[in-house]
């Protein structure tokens, strides 16, 4: 998918809404664990309730990964069963990857081809090698992790060069190179949104995956005006404020609400 067709399906459903899938087997509705596949019916439910609503889908690779071969076929269920919703959705392997390159290499052909996920999460720590075995995927994507959410990223992204650039903004100007604004991507936290129109002058035209909206307490507002590009460019996650809105037989239509307060505030 090219950056042109994800700012299309933006347009057509006014919403840059991507709904993370941390789908926790220990917080999911009780009666789900009568299912052979627990997480799979829960993610399906999800799913069904709001595609129309979303622009992509973004599994955690962790919840998958904690419950073993189990985990990962459910994993691979729901990629199964986005496609068949829509194939236009976006589908984000958040694995926050990063090793060298041959290594690399055989991390794009296990999420691009086996698992067939458009984008995979990366840290560009090991630098150009690490990152353009993922490149090298027509329609596929790496979302570098620049300027992230949590408290720690002042412990590094943070921190200032001689010439007193920030780390992050390092990052930014020198991977950008590496490949283009139809295969890479980053991540920047809701919960920085002053360092946005920063950003975006740097790379003006790459998508930006923003979490940190939601339960992390990012503004949406915020991120929309400070983060959108010329045209559209924003990926804006919603993790648990969505996918756990309710905790009963009604955990998708409460889903299903929760993701519509959100994308009429993104219309807006």
């Amino acid at each position: 998918m090219t950056s042109s067709e994800l700012n299309q399906e933006i347009r057509r459903k006014k919403s840059f809404l991507c709904v993370g899938l941390d789908s926790d087997p220990l917080k999911i509705p009780a009666h789900l664990n009568r299912e052979p596949y627990p997480v799979f019916e829960f993610n399906k439910a999800i799913i069904d309730a709001t595609h129309d609503l979303a622009i992509a889908y973004k599994p955690n690779l962790a919840f998958y990964e904690a419950m073993g071969t189990e985990g990962m076929k459910q994993l691979e269920m729901t990629v199964d069963h986005i496609r068949s919703v829509d194939p236009n959705l976006f589908i984000i392997a958040d694995a926050k990857r990063g090793d060298i390159g041959n290594t690399a290499e055989q991390y794009a052909r296990a999420f691009f081809i086996h698992y067939d996920f458009d984008a995979i999460t990366l840290s560009p720590y090991m630098g150009r090698d690490s990152v353009e075995p993922f490149l090298q995927f027509p329609g596929k994507w790496a979302i570098l992790l620049a300027l992230t959410s949590n408290p720690g990223a002042s412990d590094f992204q943070m921190q200032r060069f001689s010439d007193g650039e920030p780390l992050y903004e390092k990052v930014l100007r020198e991977s950008s190179a590496w490949g283009t604004d139809d295969n890479l991507m980053y991540v920047v936290g809701a919960t920085r949104p002053e360092y946005l129109k920063r950003i975006r002058k740097i790379i003006p035209d790459h998508f930006l995956l923003v979490p940190g909206v939601g339960a992390q307490g990012g503004s949406l507002d915020m991120v929309i005006d400070n983060g959108r590009s010329a045209h559209g460019g924003l990926l804006i996650n919603n993790s648990r404020g969505i996918i756990f809105a309710g905790k009963e037989k009604d955990f998708a239509e409460k889903a299903r609400a929760a993701a519509e307060e959100m994308v009429a505030s993104m219309s807006r």
